[in-house]
């Protein structure tokens, strides 16, 4: 399996090289150079299989010539050895045919451990066949951010800096990142926002000096591995519903775009999905490109969803790709203009092809209030503010009441005690995960939203000059 920039400008790789390289250095974002594809009898065979043996299959083909089976065998089963729920992705049933998948049974309590396990194993492989050692810089919204961190603590061969906005994550989603006590994490709260952020990120991987110096790799979406990993939760979920004998509907809370596309992927592979929702907060940029066919940023606005408080949607560039016929020119073009002007106007007939399969909807803080009361009135179930607007989404947006249709429940409620107490009168009790992380010492370092003092920092404590009390 080769790789390609949606930029067009950047060499082609093999998936190790993907791995570790992250962001591409013409800016763009991998995505394979051509999607492998599984057959009807293919999906049908994973029917009754354990989610591991699902990720293997699923999986193999975006790894082929780089890691055998064997291996990939046994990154998968550590991966997912330490979940709370060993289906890893199990699905609850909320009546007239809709699902909720609980993708919270992971080490922090979110969906993005599904991906983040996986890829800390992967790293080790990689990192121990060649003999080297990487420089992982991230940014958080919130689960990102304490799911790289758990999947990347205590390895030798990473350092690991994590951005927050600094006062826009809720307190457990911080606590899960600044109590972590290993010497290889540094936690760094940006004055700023989730985008700015990513700014930073980007703007570290797009200096050469600096990314080659440090030995940059990314953990956020923005590395396909994390991709890849999340497709295998829409396939499992949709077989046991049914696929492929029968098209399934899914609603997936968005922010960076990187969760839904990975239902995209699977849709490329033949899993006959017959719909991909578009959860938005207030922060609304996918809800309004799918409204009008014009995306425009505007200030981000906090939420009680912050995971979500997003206005730039990074991994929308690689359906852009697939949109403009993979013309990495045009990708390249349309995205240089974005951050000039904060506006994209996708031609008429991209927009009805992607129509065809996405449809988008926004929630705001009293909706998600709101939605959170109902489900615990209604079915006795507590659901994080992500998951409630997904909920809402789902319910409007659905084409087909005879297509089963599955609510990515994107994190615990437990994670957003009070919007979720304020929603409905109940406060979620903690998982014994959580148990005593409000009382854990904090680790975390404020800085300014300049990438030359950004730098510095990681610069001086990769380096090991700064000593242990730094962090």
């Amino acid at each position: 399996m080769r790789y390609v920039s949606t930029r067009g400008r950047a060499p082609e790789l093999a998936f190790d090289d993907v791995l570790l390289a992250g962001l591409a250095r013409d800016g763009g974002l991998y995505v394979p150079k051509i999607w492998p594809t599984l057959s009807a009898a293919e999906f049908k065979s994973f029917q009754g299989k354990p989610y591991p043996e699902v990720a293997l299959r699923v999986i193999r083909p975006f790894v082929a010539g780089v890691i055998a089976d064997k291996d990939l065998e046994a990154i998968i089963a550590r991966a997912y050895a330490n979940f709370d729920d060993g289906r890893v992705a199990p699905l609850i049933d909320m009546s007239n045919g809709v699902h909720v998948m609980e993708l919270f049974h992971g080490p922090t309590l979110a969906f993005k451990d599904v991906a983040m396990q996986l890829l800390g194993g992967l790293f080790d492989h990689v990192l121990g066949r060649r003999g080297d050692k990487i420089t992982i810089v991230g940014a958080t919204s919130g689960d990102t951010g304490s799911a790289a961190i758990e999947a990347c603590r205590d390895r030798d061969a990473i350092d690991i800096f994590i951005l927050h906005p600094e006062g826009r994550v809720s307190d457990i989603q911080r606590r899960q990142m600044t109590t972590v006590e290993s010497p290889n994490v540094y936690n760094i709260a940006i004055a700023g926002t989730f985008d700015d952020c990513q700014d930073l990120v980007k703007a570290m991987f797009n200096d050469m000096v600096f990314r080659d110096e440090m030995k940059l790799s990314a953990v956020n979406s923005i590395n396909w591995a994390r991709i890849m990993a999340q497709v295998v939760y829409y396939v499992s979920s949709a077989v046991a519903l049914g696929a492929p004998d029968r098209r399934i509907a899914f609603s997936v809370p968005t922010g960076n775009f990187g969760d839904v596309f990975a239902g995209y992927v699977a849709a490329k592979m033949g899993l006959p999905i017959d719909q991909l929702v578009i959860a938005t907060n207030a922060n609304d940029i996918m809800a309004r490109f799918f409204d009008t066919g014009e995306m425009s940023m505007r200030p981000v606005e906090p939420t009680l969803a912050p995971a979500m408080d997003i206005q730039v949607s990074s991994n929308f560039e690689r359906l852009m790709f697939d949109l403009c016929d993979r013309d990495g020119r045009t990708v390249n073009q349309s995205m240089a203009a974005f951050r000039d002007s904060g506006t994209l106007r996708m031609a008429d007939g991209a927009l009805a092809e992607a129509r065809k399969l996405f449809a988008a909807m926004r929630l705001d803080d009293a909706g998600i209030a709101a939605t959170i009361d109902r489900i615990w009135r209604q079915a006795g179930i507590l659901i994080d503010p992500h998951t409630a607007t997904a909920v809402y989404a789902a319910e409007e947006k659905r084409r087909e009441a005879s297509v089963p249709m599955v609510v990515l429940g994107t994190a615990h409620p437990a994670k957003f005690l009070d919007a979720v107490e304020g929603a409905c009168g109940v406060r979620p009790a903690l998982p014994d995960r959580l148990a005593g992380i409000m009382d854990l010492p904090e680790h975390v370092r404020s800085l300014p939203n300049d990438l030359a003092v950004v730098q510095d920092f990681v610069r001086d404590r990769a380096a090991g000059t700064a000593g242990a009390g730094a962090r």
